[in-house]
């Protein structure tokens, strides 16, 4: 029995090994992007707004992706410091195809602004500072890439 796992595990860590390595920033395109501001309503009697992004990837390489994760980082434009970031899971052990596109992702930063002033009136303060997104994606056991970033547009979202 223990000999069968140990051929079951050599022989799944082969294919793994001989699977050749996709460079994303290559391979991999960020498509139908679309950046702004949530209105994700009224907190503690304030207006707030958080910057977001959708997008969706494009496999443009010729190897399957599998396990493929992106990594949404948010940050102000005068700042290395994140502002809010999160990982979103785009495909399971299924992959996404080479030429396949993934479904849309919408990533809202958790952090933004507050304020009483309409929400219009908050994106044309001379105070407001813009931001930017960068995404990160990996798949399998491979590092991160930066395979896109944007700043992020300052118009308000629809609901």
């Amino acid at each position: 029995m223990r000999l069968a796992i140990s051929l079951i595990i050599a022989g799944a860590l082969v294919s793994v090994s001989c699977t050749p390595k996709v460079d994303l920033t290559k391979g991999l395109q960020v498509v139908d992007v679309s950046t702004g501001w949530a209105d994700i309503g009224v907190i503690n009697g304030q207006n707030k707004l958080v910057p977001s992004v959708a997008f969706k990837f494009k496999n443009v390489g010729d190897q399957l992706l599998s396990t493929l994760q992106a990594n949404v980082v948010f940050r102000r434009v005068n700042e290395d410091k994140e502002w809010g970031s999160m990982f979103v899971r785009i495909s399971g052990a299924e992959g996404l195809a080479p030429g396949a596109t993934s479904e849309a992702q919408r990533v809202d930063s958790q952090l933004g602004y507050t304020g009483t002033e309409p929400r219009q009136q908050m994106l044309d303060n001379t105070q407001f500072v813009d931001a930017k997104v960068q995404i990160f994606a990996k798949y399998s056991s491979t590092q991160w890439q930066l395979v896109g970033e944007s700043v992020v547009e300052r118009r308000l979202l629809a609901k």
